[in-house]
């Protein structure tokens, strides 16, 4: 019987209990390749005697830089592990320089890349690390081919080291070091023990009403531990994984697959949502008017038909007419949405509960393995505006100053190679999330803000700027938004508009404005329009709260623009050095 301790042993729970035809599923050419069970466990093993053969030791450590989710992660992630090696995944979003710098920081000696794009950036740094080779799953020209040390694997000759090593692992190891990508400063590494990990797809699997043969289609960025804890829970509940085949196919995917639960971050479900309404637009008669009258309804929503039978009689009307379309974009099976990375805009965590499509919203970061609280549709573990209750053997506590604190098994083991840096965030096992939160009498945790983003005006007034910028981006016309003000005299905004609809919306209402991204932000009619956006926020708030100016920016904020995180968190500092002038002209025209 496998008694799951560490990482690897998760497959091999899946074949004692469980085995999958379709474990793993990668579409090459058009076609979905399924991998079963079986396979994948063959094909680590064979990696694994490779990378021995190549000399491998205990505690070396291996990078792993993909741009897709795909069958060729998971196996190479195993293969790794069970030498008594470490990975670390690496976004492929990143610099160059940053590649280099995670690279030589975490010593890692060999390196496995997806395609061309990677490869061209590793390729510039590569002499300046200390890479011994570089494997791709694509085939490139001119780069060795991960399924070489297949071949190199096939003698099993050294499967009894193998199995030496294996048994050596134990759960208390380091498993991988995952570099947090960071708002300011050089990436952290955050060190997770197999038992951090493997500890926290136990509690979480409890939350998630999975069954054996159930699917998932795998979108999020593997090498973010939310995304690959729910990839371990996949293999440990026996759920076939399907791997999309890009963020822009992610809707032919979702109706080819049919999954019936998907993991996401609120961005994504707030383009899902805006596409539906752009759409809604086009609808006339009685047809426009059965659509708005849904989503006025679903707007109110409450699970566990807390709204009474008048209301759920008129609900089972709207998700028949209106809200069946929505499930059908969305492949039709969906039973529930796992979401993660930042906050939810309640909004939407009633509407897509009223369209039969449940978003559990979860909590966590890097350094806690992420999963410190998980919303769970049954047994009334369910509040929309909160990320749910704590999970099992995890504790948290609220500090004086409204800091959300957590112990338990899931708690990194420190950051790499910054004992000090590691010191400042624990106070005993507590761990300092830097988030602040509330717990209700049900047991609910409700986010209220990021400890840091809180700052005081030059009048001695705290603002929370995440209250403001998570209220005006339920504004279709807003896509991201910055509040400011540290030091100064009031708060003011920093906006990008949300270019593609405020487009739509100029055509239809007949502007003579242009197409471009400096006449939007340039537009009078614009400015005027979101500012009856904010003058509606400004209501729910204090007068020292309420934003007096804003500026909208020409560009669009990105990854690769610099302005985001690969988790598509603002870089604050990095913002307000890139608009500088733009602050200047609202404090000191």
């Amino acid at each position: 019987m496998i008694e799951v301790t560490r990482l690897f042993d998760f497959p091999y729970y899946q074949m004692e209990n469980a085995p999958l035809e379709a474990a793993l599923v990668t579409k090459y050419n058009g076609k979905w390749i399924e991998t079963n069970t079986k396979d994948y466990l063959n094909k680590a093993n064979a990696l694994s005697r490779a990378l021995l053969k190549l000399g491998v030791k205990k505690d070396d450590k291996i990078a792993i830089i993909s741009s897709s989710n795909r069958t060729e992660w998971n196996i190479t992630d195993i293969g790794v592990l069970q030498t008594g090696a470490q990975t670390v995944p690496i976004y492929p979003t990143i610099s160059p320089e940053d590649y280099e710098y995670i690279l030589n920081h975490s010593e890692s000696i060999y390196c496995f890349v997806s395609d061309d794009d990677v490869l061209e950036k590793i390729n510039k740094i590569k002499s300046k690390t200390g890479l011994k080779d570089v494997f791709s799953f694509d085939t490139i020209k001119g780069c060795k081919n991960y399924s070489e040390l297949f071949e190199l694997g096939k003698d099993n000759s050294n499967q009894n080291e193998l199995d030496t090593r294996k048994d050596e692992v134990k759960s208390i190891d380091l498993a991988t070091i995952i570099y947090t990508s960071g708002t300011t400063g050089k990436p952290k590494g955050v060190m997770l023990s197999h038992w951090n990990i493997v500890s926290n797809v136990f509690a979480v699997s409890k939350r998630f009403p999975l069954k054996p043969n159930d699917k998932t289609l795998s979108f999020l960025p593997v090498c973010h531990i939310f995304e690959r804890v729910f990839l371990y829970v996949c293999q440990y509940c026996s759920i076939s994984i399907y791997f999309a085949e890009s963020i822009d196919k992610i809707g032919d995917n979702l109706k080819e697959v049919k999954p019936n639960v998907i993991t996401v971050v609120p961005r994504l479900i707030e383009k899902v949502y805006d596409k539906i309404m752009a759409k809604a637009e086009e609808l006339t008669g009685i047809k426009r008017k059965l659509f708005f009258w849904a989503v006025d309804l679903g707007a109110t929503f409450q699970p566990y038909k807390q709204n009474g039978w008048w209301y759920e009689l008129k609900l089972a009307i709207a998700r028949k007419l209106i809200f069946s379309k929505w499930q059908e974009a969305m492949g039709g099976n969906i039973v529930f949405m796992a979401s993660g990375s930042a906050a939810l805009q309640p909004r939407l965590g009633h509407l897509f509960g009223a369209a039969n499509m449940p978003i559990m919203e979860c909590y966590g970061l890097t350094e806690t393995s992420p999963g410190v609280t998980v919303s769970d549709r049954r047994n009334r573990g369910w509040k929309i505006g909160s990320v749910g209750r704590v999970l099992d053997k995890c504790e948290v506590k609220i500090a004086d100053d409204g800091e959300i604190l957590c112990k338990g098994p899931n708690i990194m083991m420190g950051y790499y190679k910054d004992p000090e840096k590691t010191a400042s965030v624990m106070t005993g096992d507590y761990f300092h999330t830097g988030d602040k939160g509330e717990i209700d009498t049900d047991g609910f945790l409700k986010i209220t803000g990021r400890k840091k983003e809180m700052f005081k005006t030059s009048g001695g007034k705290y603002i929370v700027p995440t209250l403001l910028e998570n209220d005006l981006k339920q504004s279709r016309f807003i896509e991201q938004i910055m509040i400011i003000g540290e030091g100064e005299k009031m708060p003011a905004a920093l906006i990008q508009p949300n270019f593609e609809f405020v487009k739509e919306w100029i055509e239809h209402k007949k502007y003579p404005i242009g197409n471009s991204f400096e006449d939007i932000a340039n537009s009078d009619v614009i400015q005027k329009r979101i500012q009856k956006e904010v003058n509606k926020c400004n209501q729910k708030f204090g007068k020292w709260e309420q934003i007096k100016v804003f500026k909208l920016t020409p560009e669009v904020w990105s990854i690769d623009g610099g302005h985001l995180t690969p988790t598509l968190k603002m870089k604050r500092d990095v913002i307000k050095n890139m608009y500088h002038n733009l602050i200047e002209n609202i404090y000191r025209p």
